[in-house]
């Protein structure tokens, strides 16, 4: 097996993601799914961290544009990702990975709260390591979670997984002529507004050469092709992605 271009990752997993083929909640089918994706990674001796949306049970900006203070709405956002998390854990464990939930939220009886170095050592014992309740503040969203914690632990890669196949310069799904990126350095996302992430977390990304791989979830074997090397998706920071 050939030595991966990536020693530590974070993979950024939206709460869409975790509805699978429902309209709404948690599929612990396709939770599995996942776990067996990263598997792959985790045999190759990659360290995986994740942080996790929680879109599919509770939309923070969606609540406070319908009325709901908008600090209320962040919060309970926040908790719709350790449910996230705590049910990627159990898949996770179905499928004989170990793993560690941490969260910025404090819940001890379910979750260890959020300790850089702690998660480092977990990560260091090949732990997968799942980061739940975003920043622990309203109005940051899990992208820049992901950007910040990426950071945090020194991570090689934010692996971003999304519905579609890679960046595009408009929406695939309505328009069939979408140019689909390779490579697009940062400042380009955000003068063009592409919508991979927010704004914030990709300034946070690029000011700590952090490349930021953008890969379809649901094409089985993705995650170990990227790991193996392979050309998938879009890379943002192309640059930095060279020199891992």
């Amino acid at each position: 097996m050939s030595t991966p271009p990536f020693k530590r990752i974070l993979l950024k997993l939206s709460g869409e993601a975790f509805k699978g083929s429902r309209d709404y909640g948690i599929d612990p089918e396709f939770l599995v799914f996942v776990a067996n994706e990263l598997k792959e990674g985790y045999e190759r001796g990659v360290q995986i961290a994740i942080v996790i949306g929680g879109g599919n049970i509770f939309r923070g900006i969606a609540a406070a544009a319908n009325g709901m203070d908008r600090v209320t709405a962040d919060y309970s956002g926040m908790l719709a990702t350790i449910m996230n998390a705590l049910a990627l854990q159990d898949a996770l464990k179905k499928v004989g990975l170990d793993s560690r939930v941490q969260t910025s939220i404090e819940m001890k009886e379910i979750a260890e709260p959020f300790i850089l170095q702690k998660a480092v050592r977990h990560l260091e014992k090949n732990r997968i390591v799942i980061f739940a309740g975003g920043t622990g503040n309203p109005y940051f969203t899990t992208d820049t979670t992901a950007a910040l914690r990426a950071a945090e632990i020194g991570a090689d890669a934010i692996f971003k997984a999304t519905q579609v196949d890679g960046v595009y310069d408009c929406d695939p799904m309505t328009n069939p002529d979408a140019k689909k990126y390779d490579e697009l350095p940062y400042m380009e996302v955000l003068q063009k507004d592409l919508k991979v992430m927010d704004s914030t977390a990709i300034s946070l990304s690029k000011d700590n050469d952090l490349p930021i791989v953008v890969f379809k979830l649901t094409d089985k074997g993705n995650i170990g092709k990227i790991l193996g090397g392979e050309s998938i998706g879009t890379v943002i920071g192309g640059e930095c992605y060279a020199k891992s």
